[in-house]
């Protein structure tokens, strides 16, 4: 019986899917170098974009990050995994660190509080209707405009610019004396 409750209640501690409203730890943050790597949900990271990795928390959960020597906050993305560093709970992105004022310091402690889940663009609503929306083509075609693979290209007589390029320098050349 003893071991089945600590089994429970070490699994509710250690379960990635149960993510506290509040957590304390350190942070650290993602150097400028990083910028234009993907990150774990396919997304760019930008150097001033306002982004985070976090072990727990669903992609897209926005989260209030408080430096707690400076009391500085930023509202920052889950868009990343991690940190993998011991006593570590959040990654920053170089823009959300400088926000807090721990770029000379480089590990701060820190407070997070989950404050929800920021909107995905164009992830249509259950319930939302779309319109149908009928496109045709137009029969009509502009006088004398031809789209760019049925023009003809005027061809280059190479012989005759070689030619052209040999008289202007025998020109210049008897000009200059």
């Amino acid at each position: 019986m003893m071991r089945t409750i600590v089994f429970v209640l070490l699994t509710l501690c250690f379960s990635p899917a149960v993510a506290q409203d509040v957590q304390h730890g350190k942070a650290s943050y993602y150097a400028k170098k990083w910028t234009g790597r993907t990150t774990a949900n396919g997304e760019r990271l930008h150097h001033d974009s306002m982004t985070c990795a976090h072990r727990n928390y669903p992609f897209g959960t926005l989260l209030l990050v408080t430096n707690t020597i400076n009391g500085r906050q930023v509202v920052v993305r889950v868009t990343d995994r991690g940190p993998f560093a011991r006593g570590r709970v959040v990654d920053l992105s170089w823009g959300a660190a400088k926000a807090i004022g721990m770029l000379a310091s480089g590990v701060v402690p820190v407070t997070i509080e989950r404050i929800g889940t920021s909107v995905i663009p164009y992830k249509p609503e259950d319930d939302m209707e779309v319109p149908e929306i009928e496109f045709d083509l137009a029969d009509i075609e502009p006088a004398g405009l031809l789209p760019v693979w049925q023009q003809d290209e005027p061809r280059i007589d190479h012989k005759a610019v070689r030619r052209d390029m040999h008289e202007t320098a025998k020109e210049s050349a008897n000009a200059s004396k």
